[in-house]
């Protein structure tokens, strides 16, 4: 059942926010790093711990059944969540970067020398550097694909790149240190289209738009249960039963076997296969909370007041002055990066935690990104369901103070 957008409701949900540093109220600005928790996702993880703790899948007793049905339910969640075709093309893994690292090495029997791997510029370390370590082991070429002057993939560049017949392309749904939303339907048929395997870093893009795999239509989609107010621990690999049932297990034993002897093994079916070992129990039954609480959400009036948060904050810091923005634009989601002139990116945040504002700075595992930017880093604010006018105003007061300090 939707919930009416009563904004004080929601975020009064969320326990963390109600705590004070530095004698200030928690301004939480770092939701692009990791989502605070509503308590529903903490009592659903608190009640498998009292109450239904065992392993699943694996036992008689009632206890164990419990959590193995609780388990799968919330695989059933999940491919509602993102409309996968099949209940066995979504795989339970620790995260996104465990989900791309079980696509490259899964892959890797598919790969042959000089084939084109192509990867999206902005595109987070964890889909960077898995493809790299596949390149180095089957002699394959990584092609990164520029980007345009708003910091989004060249689409043009991307074509001449696509008359290379790649054999695998990667890029973000929404970059993870900009906000920077990708056209992923247009990129992925375009990718498709010249025959190669896709696949999408929904990790930042996940808390913010519906995703619909199917519409979509690429081979792999991966994200975080931790980026959309979910425990962390827990990720997705989804993807097309067709690609994903040819990837090579990369952790085997346990559950993903289906009879094992000193003359062999023979692994299970899908989802079996891909997950090897006692899985993150809590976790997942967090997700499925996480779940749940997104889903109660009028997610039309959610995105409203984000996008209207977002161009607040971008509005309150160009009249700041003294302030560079990189790759702000109005098709960004959730996330706006800044240098306070050309002091450096780690002594604004210290200041702006002493004042109880929590941002991320850094070069927000987007080393290549930085140095497209010619910078060593920068700072990083962003949104979520439960940030107010109140916080950008907060931040922006914090942020006068830190630039009468410094400049």
């Amino acid at each position: 059942m939707t919930i009416a957008f009563e904004h004080d409701a929601i975020r009064a949900q969320f326990p963390t926010l109600a705590q004070q540093l530095e004698d200030q109220p928690l301004c939480y600005l770092d939701t692009a790093a990791t989502s605070q928790k509503p308590q529903s996702v903490i009592d659903a993880m608190n009640h498998y711990y009292q109450l239904d703790n065992a392993n699943v899948h694996r036992a008689a007793h009632q206890l164990s059944a419990r959590a193995t049905l609780n388990y799968e339910k919330v695989r059933e969640q999940v491919q509602g969540f993102i409309n996968s075709a099949r209940l066995d093309e979504v795989i339970f893994t620790h995260g996104t970067t465990e989900s791309i690292n079980m696509v490259a090495y899964g892959i890797s029997q598919q790969v042959n020398a000089n084939d084109i791997i192509l990867v999206d510029s902005a595109a987070h370390h964890a889909n960077i550097v898995p493809w790299q370590q596949l390149a180095k082991k089957t002699g394959a070429i990584i092609k990164p694909i520029p980007l345009n002057d708003e910091l989004s993939i060249d689409h043009a560049a991307f074509d001449e790149l696509l008359k290379l017949s790649p054999k695998l392309v990667a890029f973000s749904h929404v970059t993870n240190a900009l906000g920077t939303v990708n056209d992923v339907e247009i990129l992925v048929q375009k990718a498709k289209s010249a025959g190669a395997i896709t696949l999408v870093d929904g990790a930042q893009a996940i808390a913010h738009f519906d995703i619909d795999v199917q519409a979509i239509d690429c081979d792999f989609y991966v994200f975080s249960g931790h980026k959309m107010y979910g425990p962390t621990g827990v990720g997705i690999l989804y993807g097309r039963f067709d690609q994903l049932d040819q990837l090579a297990p990369m952790l085997t034993g346990g559950e993903m076997i289906k009879t094992v002897s000193f003359a062999g093994t023979e692994f299970g079916d899908l989802p079996n296969k891909l997950e090897a070992g006692t899985p993150a129990i809590s976790a997942v039954i967090g997700l499925g909370a996480a779940i749940s609480f997104i889903n109660a959400l009028p997610k039309e009036q959610v995105r409203q007041h984000e996008q209207s948060l977002l161009t607040y904050l971008q509005q309150q810091l160009i009249q700041l002055g003294d302030i560079r923005l990189y790759g702000a634009n109005k098709h960004n989601c959730g996330v706006v990066a800044f240098n306070v002139s050309s002091e450096h990116h780690q002594d604004v945040g210290i200041l702006l935690d002493q004042q109880g504002i929590a941002v991320r700075c850094g070069h927000h595992c987007a080393m290549p990104l930085m140095q497209q930017l010619a910078i060593k880093g920068c700072c990083r604010a962003s949104i979520g369901i439960y940030n107010n006018k109140q916080d950008i105003d907060q931040f922006i007061t914090a942020l006068r103070n830190v630039k009468e300090l410094l400049l």
